[in-house]
């Protein structure tokens, strides 16, 4: 397939993230399945729709003093498709990505759109980028040179300071890596990366868990490594929860808001299939999605249901489970990498709301727990509304709680720097996986 083709079909998805709110990696994941790519064309085909997204503030901020009057949804996209490789993308010659952006417009257009399309990337490749110096604001600049909203800068440095802030905001523009937790009760690290490598895949061990692997060249869940059940696609910050909740073979496990089941085959890996998990999710398909995956690892120990984690206290008698997780759903900011849409779909309301559906799942289960035993409450984000204000009301609510204070002594030492009073908040750019944040706590008395 031609570079011109991979560049129409980022144009599709593009559309497609744009008309209809669909995700990035599912859109792109349709495209892949349903066209004849090379390896090569999807990396390309990858690169340029994250990083037209990540890059969108910026490139209309390059673009706007060179679009007079309106312009069509497709031709917008077309053209910070064009700019985003002139600008951030060394490999491939302006005459191309102009040649090819010109024809995009003939066919999709007329000559009129074709006429506008190349006069004004020409004339930018003319006159240059406008600088960033021109926002006289130092907010608005950092919102505009990273590409992120400028609420949301203002409400990540009024909650981290400027510093973690700009990193965090260049991080989030970084390409995402593919990394993959390797099943222990199966197979060693060194033995996974020997077994991808004859299916022509690079991999290395992963420097923030011991378990993890990360992918140097070419997707792992396409081989049958992945198929047997050798390795389970996972972000390496992900993995850290089933280091925090540490359960052991006797244990009974809840595991709330559990799809697709990353979190809980890890539990179950963990516990070397013995004792029992019983991992729920609101969705029907959802729950189908945990089950598949603990056929694929082979776990015998995974009882999945369809339930609202809100009402898990109507269905399971207090004190039946020894360890529980609540791995909440949240607004998925420490993921923009890997879903850069998500920072232009999010607003400040939605924090408030997610925060109260939080503090409900923690409210119904609370009674569950045995005394002495733990409960992790985790998100992929980085908001405090939702992760350390969430946990101090939980407290407030809850005197038989605690917060637990041992908690960096079982994660990998990569991140038990950044482990605060029981609770754990990577960002970005701490060790370059996705944000996340851990809490762990303990229901006083003993176990009986």
């Amino acid at each position: 397939m031609s570079k011109k083709n991979v560049r129409n079909l980022a144009l599709d998805v593009l559309i497609d993230i744009e008309k209809k709110r669909a995700y990035s990696n599912l859109s792109l994941h349709h495209v892949i399945e349903t066209n004849e790519l090379s390896a090569q064309d999807v990396a390309l085909l990858t690169e340029l729709v994250y990083g037209t997204i990540q890059r969108r503030d910026t490139l209309d901020y390059y673009l706007q003093p060179f679009i007079k009057g309106k312009i069509e949804l497709w031709v917008r996209l077309l053209l910070r498709l064009s700019l985003y490789q002139m600008v951030f993308l060394d490999r491939i010659p302006d005459r191309a990505v102009l040649f090819e952006a010109v024809e995009i417009a003939k066919r999709r257009g007329h000559r009129g759109i074709a006429s506008l399309v190349n006069g004004v990337l020409r004339s930018i490749q003319r006159e240059g980028l406008r600088s960033f110096d021109e926002i006289k604001d130092d907010f608005e600049r950092l919102a505009v040179a990273t590409s992120h909203p400028l609420w949301l800068v203002r409400r990540w440095v009024e909650q981290f300071g400027w510093d973690e802030t700009k990193r965090m905001c260049e991080a989030n523009n970084l390409p995402p890596e593919q990394t993959a937790r390797v099943n222990a009760m199966r197979v060693t690290v060194d033995e996974a990366i020997a077994r991808l490598k004859e299916e022509g895949i690079e991999a290395v061990p992963s420097s923030v868990v011991p378990i993890g692997i990360k992918m140097v060249k070419g997707n792992a869940a396409k081989t049958s490594v992945f198929q047997e059940g050798l390795v389970t696609i996972q972000d390496e910050s992900s993995m850290l929860v089933a280091y925090a909740l540490s359960p052991t073979e006797t244990d009974v496990v809840l595991d709330c808001c559990a799809a697709p089941g990353g979190k809980t085959t890890h539990m179950a890996e963990r516990m070397n299939n013995k004792g029992r998990v019983v991992a729920l999710d609101i969705h029907d398909h959802k729950v189908k999605l945990i089950e598949q995956q603990a056929k694929r690892l082979g776990l015998s120990n995974i009882e999945a249901k369809q339930l609202d984690s809100r009402q898990a206290h109507t269905q399971f008698a207090p004190e039946t489970f020894d360890r529980i997780l609540v791995d909440a759903p949240c607004s998925g900011l420490g993921v923009i990498r890997r879903k850069p849409e998500i920072k232009y779909a999010k607003n400040e309301n939605d924090m408030a709301q997610l925060a109260a559906i939080q503090r409900n799942i923690l409210r119904s289960v609370a009674p569950l727990l045995k005394r002495g035993g733990t409960l992790v409450y985790s998100t992929c984000t980085v908001d405090r509304e939702e992760n350390e204000q969430v946990i101090a009301a939980f407290l407030d609510e809850h005197p038989q709680y605690e917060l637990d204070e041992t908690l960096a002594s079982r994660l990998p030492s990569s991140v038990a720097p950044y482990v605060r009073h029981g609770m754990l908040q990577l960002l970005p750019h701490h060790v370059y996986s996705d944000g996340f944040f851990i809490a762990t706590l303990k229901k006083k008395g003993e176990m009986i």
